[in-house]
């Protein structure tokens, strides 16, 4: 049952209707693709890097540029073609308190020391640590991310003409909602009509064309900020360069630099499971450091991975490099010279995109093995998912690790257990055949196991089934050996593992006999005699 319940979380995430699943070699129609989901993932890039600089206090030009620059070297260096990265919500609440502090100018400087501790991150191979988030982990990671995605667009049901400050009501309402539903519905039947144009791209082309031909008044994208501006330009950020300042902005970088590398490789991992790619953590880490430094240095409030974005290219069929470059080069355009269309494009097209993203990303199937997999197991994934929401990801993944640390050694902690038998081979000697591992969760259980007054003269303690793994199991075996001499008897140790016996000698504690098997495989029994307390 185990079994089967893991095989169902390794295959959750996939989204439906991926009809691109590899590289399908270079041709006309493969670049064809690729630009025009890089158009498609541009569009989706406007409105959400605009919405990001207000929720950070920044101009919105800052969030664009951000998300050209970062999306740019990503997609060129970073570890997993296919993924698209920009300025994010999770990294935008943080800057909040620094920008109102300090100022614009601190950010960028937050930004380009970010970058540098990513960079160091990714020299460290600090990446590979990603693979200590747990399926579960990753489960309410994307459930949980999947509702912020939804919740972040009902904001753009609310009425411009009120500043933001009321929502949409009665017919506006109602034609909004419609045009969310046609551009779904559009999404949803394009790949059974064609594949030539992608069906985010088309859902968006034809409710634009709709609204603007029937001069329909809905919410648009220039409702939101003008986008208009020039090329980006080098900038060093205007903060003194002292002891003070690097106090300041260092706690954030900090903060920043340990967000933008786990939803990045927490996207890269995704994206890995959708294209059937592996690896590239330390890359990524490198690649997102590089962006960031390049951005703070060109005005932009920095950036990492977008799970959302990345799902609207993948499910659009992007599936190289040519994808992410098109995106940030067509979002340069938007910005330069064709700011007056954009800003034409209704939200609610976008809106439409970004519901289906939703549907896409959640892992529906999570909900029906609950009652399948662990109960620990199902607790993770909806913790996640509750801490994604309310908090964010960062705070999400580590409470997610440590739950499941704490549950996986729990676990391993009440496996300990020992099976007795009198000694074939020492007369009289009673054996402890130890099962289960050895380690700070379950010292307390492996002391209980012995009857020390009860017990003959010698004991033999078998380790042939456990294996001994910290400097807890090692005070541990020094404190049973204390309470056996105490009571004036010999304990003896039998069967340890070449790493677990070298532990135990590099201690200190123990003075091994040379006559020991050399391989510590299946090794004759041997004695082992324990130099501790009173010096023996």
């Amino acid at each position: 049952m185990r079994r089967a319940a893991l095989g169902l979380l390794a295959n959750h995430i996939s989204p439906p209707n991926l009809s691109i699943m590899q590289d399908e070699g270079w041709s006309v129609a493969r670049v064809r693709t690729e630009l025009l989901s890089g158009l498609t993932v541009a569009l989706a890039l406007v409105p959400e890097a605009v919405a990001f600089a207000f929720v950070a206090g920044v101009h919105p030009l800052v969030g664009l540029y951000a998300a050209f620059m970062v999306g740019l070297i990503t997609a060129i260096f970073g570890g997993r073609p296919g993924m698209i990265s920009g300025a994010t919500g999770a990294l935008a609440v943080v800057m909040v308190a620094l920008v109102a502090d300090h100022g614009v100018e601190y950010l960028f400087a937050t930004v380009v020391l970010m970058g540098i501790l990513q960079i160091i991150a990714g020299a460290m191979h600090w990446g590979k640590f990603i693979r200590l988030v747990p399926h579960p982990v990753m489960l309410g990671f994307v459930n949980g991310l999947a509702i912020v995605i939804f919740l972040a667009q009902l904001t753009q049901f609310k009425d411009p003409s009120s500043g933001g400050a009321e929502y949409l009501a009665g017919n506006s309402l109602y034609l909004m909602l419609g045009l969310v539903g046609l551009t779904m519905l559009i999404i949803w039947g394009t790949p059974k009509i064609t594949s030539v144009i992608p069906a985010p791209l088309a859902g968006i082309g034809i409710v634009a064309v709709i609204v603007i031909v029937f001069g329909l008044d809905v919410p648009r994208v220039g409702d939101m900020a003008s986008i208009e501006g020039g090329l980006p330009t080098f900038h060093i950020p205007m903060v003194p360069f002292t002891w003070e300042t690097l106090q300041i902005i260092l706690p954030y970088s900090i903060i920043l630099a340990a967000i933008g590398l786990i939803e990045s490789l927490l996207t890269l991992n995704l994206v890995g499971e959708i294209t059937g790619k592996r690896g590239g953590a330390s890359q990524e880490c490198i690649a997102q450091g590089a962006s960031n430094v390049v951005t703070g240095f060109f005005g932009g409030m920095g950036g990492c991975a977008m799970i959302g974005q990345s799902m609207i290219n993948v499910k659009s069929g992007g599936r190289t490099r040519i994808a992410g470059i098109a995106a940030a080069v067509c979002l340069l355009l938007f910005i330069v010279a064709a700011s007056p269309l954009i800003e034409q494009i209704p939200l609610a097209a976008l809106v439409g995109v970004m519901f289906m993203v939703v549907i896409g990303t959640f892992a529906w199937n999570s909900l029906k093995i609950m009652t399948k997999v662990p109960v620990t197991d199902a607790f993770v994934i909806v913790l996640v998912t509750v801490v994604t929401v309310m908090t964010d990801l960062a705070i999400a993944v580590v409470v997610g690790v440590i739950v499941s640390a704490l549950a996986y050694a729990w676990n391993n902690a009440r496996r300990i257990h020992a099976i007795t038998r009198v000694s074939s081979s020492e007369e009289g000697a009673k054996v402890y055949e130890i099962e289960g591992p050895l380690f700070f969760g379950s010292t307390d259980g492996f002391i209980e196991l012995f009857d020390i007054e009860g017990d003959p003269e010698t004991v033999i303690v078998d380790f042939n089934r456990s294996r001994v793994v910290d400097q807890s199991a090692l005070q541990a075996i020094e404190a049973l050996a204390g309470k056996y001499e105490a009571e004036g008897k010999k304990i003896m140790l039998r069967h340890l593992s070449r790493d677990c016996h070298s532990l135990l000698t590099k201690a200190g504690h123990l003075m091994v006999d040379s006559e020991d098997d050399p391989e510590y495989q299946v090794a004759v029994d041997y004695p082992v005699r324990l130099g501790i307390l009173g010096g023996h």
